[in-house]
């Protein structure tokens, strides 16, 4: 009886050491998609989080871009091209097209 009792306590305690530890199993990263259509960003997400990934798709005949006011990111994008972007900090970034200015967005992003 007491040789049981012990194998119990004895396969509890990795599984403690792991949750003590801090390793708790990662989160999946969510793919997005904004696709830039009649010189606009669609259907840029409400919320994002570290590790997620942004699929850029330029679905216009013009050269555009998606750049952080902030510099943190600058995805050049020709016409009829896709491009990824792994998110890798929290924060609020403004983002826009350095060759049409009016074409912006914000991208938020939590932990």
């Amino acid at each position: 009886m007491k040789l049981r009792k012990s194998k119990k306590a004895i396969s509890f305690v990795p599984v403690f050491l792991l949750l003590a530890a801090g390793h708790w199993p990662a989160a999946r990263a969510a793919e997005y998609e904004i696709a830039i259509t009649k010189m606009k960003f669609a259907a840029v997400p409400d919320v994002l989080h570290v590790g997620d990934v942004i699929n850029w798709r330029n679905d216009d005949m013009f050269r555009h871009t998606a750049t952080a006011r902030d510099g943190g990111f600058d995805v050049d994008l020709p016409p009829h091209s896709r491009q990824s972007m792994k998110v890798d900090k929290a924060g609020s970034f403004a983002f826009y097209c350095r060759f049409h200015p009016a074409m912006k967005g914000t991208l938020s992003v939590q932990p």
